[in-house]
């Protein structure tokens, strides 16, 4: 059976594996809304590595959840920005794989290979007309043989970690997607067409691609850089992959993911506005809030939830390099904003939830803070049982904010309503 996917997805990473009843209610309450979103339960090598699970852990959590939830459409396992030497761990029980080849953008490909590539697409040089751009984009030899130089390794990459697990799963049995998106620079549209033609020439049946766009995405707090911009990006992308569809044979459902996409307010009404507009499809990979939402929730309990939040930030502040530095293109914290571990020590529940809920009318919200307790989820990993006891202990508290946070911040102010969901189809495990 062909896997498809849905036209909405959101991944809903989970640290801890605790969470999973508590998202698909957000889900569930977004379909009495009439909006339609199928979860991608997605953890990274780099999260099981730190917190020492197993990728056949994220699976047994996502069916849990299905089950107890009595889930009946799509939802998928992401093995999260892979790559050849670590996915083996992932492929018997993940049905989506990103695919991350941005370490080795910029690494030369065989001269002949980039050479017959610019052959095989130069019929497309000229003034390329595409539906939904206000301007033909200028497509010339010059510009084919520069984006070749830089990405059709990487995109060879790519179809060498497709076909490896293909040869393992079986031909439609995985979604794939492409990730580029961990580089310094963002991908033209112009750009984007030749990677998506050297993708397509590659035999990926792409049903979702990651495209660094510009601006910063840091990890739990909003987008910084200029929405317009974005926002013209973003549509333009969105038109480039439909001309994309048609003219190479990609997955007619092929549709853009957006990285570290939790907690992006600023461009989540752009981004909506495009979807209403073009009627496209649209991937929201989180970036583990999920887990802030947790200490938000032992917080607001009190008692010894507040007394574990105090504890896990004041580890945190002091293994500061050592948790932040694997993160470190991705999160932006001043120190000097940070609280000491002496006045979060007199704080009581209001004020720490104040300074790590992502409201930003609340006076008290800090992001710094937020940030580095983002990247702090080690320190809890290494309390074992005392956090993961107190998760259900305040498991009120805690699936509330989850709950809420998921469907009140994320899934109402960014999917439309309306889109339909095809049938369920089975999950690979």
């Amino acid at each position: 059976m062909q896997i498809i996917l849905p036209k909405f997805t959101m991944g809903v990473g989970d640290r801890f594996a605790r969470e999973g009843n508590a998202q698909l209610a957000a889900l569930i309450q977004a379909r009495k809304e009439g909006i339609e979103v199928s979860p991608v339960w997605n953890k990274s090598f780099r999260e099981h590595s730190i917190i020492h699970t197993q990728p056949p852990s994220v699976r047994e959590a996502a069916d849990k959840a299905v089950q107890d939830m009595k889930w009946s459409l799509p939802y998928f396992v992401d093995a999260d920005h892979i790559n050849l030497k670590t996915v083996d761990g992932f492929i018997a029980s993940s049905d989506f794989f990103t695919l991350d080849v941005a370490s080795v953008i910029g690494t030369p490909a065989d001269p002949a290979a980039v050479k017959a590539f610019v052959a095989k697409y130069s019929s497309f040089c000229g003034d390329l007309p595409v539906e939904g751009l206000a301007s033909p984009l200028v497509i010339t030899r010059e510009l084919l043989e520069s984006v070749a130089r830089k990405y059709l390794f990487a995109v060879q990459e790519a179809g060498r970690i497709y076909r490896h697990i293909e040869r393992q799963k079986g031909v439609g049995c995985f979604v794939t997607e492409v990730s580029m998106d961990e580089t310094m620079t963002p991908q033209t549209p112009h750009e984007l067409l030749v990677i998506l033609a050297a993708i397509a020439g590659e035999g990926i049946p792409a049903q979702t691609i990651a495209p660094r766009f510009t601006g910063r995405f840091n990890k739990g707090v909003d987008y910084v850089g200029d929405v317009a911009q974005f926002a013209r990006e973003f549509e333009a992308d969105v038109a480039v992959i439909r001309f994309a569809c048609c003219r190479f044979q990609l997955p007619s459902n092929l549709k853009l993911s957006v990285h570290s996409g939790s907690d992006k307010f600023k461009i989540y009404g752009p981004i909506r506005t495009v979807l209403q507009k073009t009627g496209a499809g649209l991937h929201l990979k989180t970036a583990g809030t999920t887990w802030l939402e947790e200490v938000i929730g032992l917080a607001e309990a009190g008692g010894d939830g507040l007394a574990i939040a105090k504890d896990v930030y004041t580890a945190a502040l002091g293994r500061f390099d050592e948790l932040c530095g694997p993160y470190a293109e991705v999160i932006n914290i001043d120190r000097k904003a940070l609280p000491s571990t002496q006045q979060v020590a007199t704080w009581d529940s209001k004020t720490f939830v104040s300074a790590l809920r992502h409201d930003q009318t609340v006076p008290g919200y800090n992001p710094n803070l937020r940030q580095l307790l983002h990247v702090g989820y080690k320190v809890a990993a290494e309390m074992g049982a005392r956090y993961l006891d107190a998760l259900e202990t305040h498991r009120g508290s805690v699936a509330r904010n989850v709950e809420t946070n998921l469907y009140e911040r994320h899934i109402k102010p960014l999917f439309p309503p309306g889109a339909s969901v095809p049938l369920p189809v089975t999950n690979n495990k």
